[in-house]
């Protein structure tokens, strides 16, 4: 869960971004779930367009995406969708 100030921070962060994907009329496959998770495991936040052929709403998508993935929703506006997962760290062994 992350907090109103680092939601404002990640908000901020998002304006600059490009879409890294597209969600169209089949919705949500399998494909689209592991593309955002890879997409989030390499930058931790990606922007989504949701295309007016999709069925479900931009915010059904997101909570949808979030919940599969393991992330946070930042903002949904208009037909974009922001998500954040924080990377977690991976310990090297000696």
């Amino acid at each position: 869960m992350i907090t109103p100030k680092q939601r404002a921070e990640l908000r901020k962060t998002a304006l600059s971004l490009e879409p890294v994907m597209q969600v169209g009329k089949d919705g949500l496959s399998i494909n689209v779930v592991n593309t955002a998770d890879q997409a989030l495991f390499a930058r931790e936040l990606i922007k989504i367009t949701v295309l007016e052929s999709c069925e479900e709403t931009p915010r059904e998508i997101a909570e949808a995406l979030s919940a599969r993935c393991s992330a946070d929703i930042v903002q949904v506006i208009g037909r974009k969708v922001v998500l954040y997962k924080k990377r977690e760290k991976i310990k090297k062994s000696k």
